[in-house]
C-alpha cells in the first residue's frame, strides 16, 4: 500500500493506529517519503507563532460514539467488583 499511496490519513484508532502514524512518520523523517501526513488529532506547525494560532484556532471533532463514555473523575474513582468465581 505504501507504495501506491499519495498521502497518509490517519482517523480515530487504537494503538496499532498510533504505531503506524508513528511509523509513516519516522519514514518522513528519514526521508524515504515525502508524502503528506494528515492524522487529525496532531497539530503541527513551521514556526512557534504559527503553532500558537494553530492551537488557539483548534476545534475538536467529537466522536459520537466516544462522547457517550463518562470520563468524569467520580465515575474513574469508583471502586469496581469483579467477579472471579471459578465455575466448572
Amino acid at each position: 500500500m505504501f507504495n501506491h499511496a499519495d498521502a497518509f490519513i490517519a482517523l480515530p484508532g487504537g494503538l496499532g493506529t498510533l504505531e503506524e502514524i508513528f511509523h509513516i512518520s519516522s519514514w518522513a523523517q528519514l526521508n524515504i517519503h515525502q508524502k503528506p501526513i494528515a492524522p487529525q488529532i496532531l497539530i503541527s506547525a513551521a514556526t512557534a507563532e504559527q503553532l500558537i494560532d494553530e492551537l488557539q484556532s483548534f476545534i475538536p471533532v467529537v466522536d459520537s460514539s466516544m462522547s457517550r463514555l463518562n470520563w468524569s473523575i467520580t465515575e474513574r474513582c469508583k471502586k469496581h467488583r469483579l467477579d472471579l468465581n471459578l465455575s466448572l
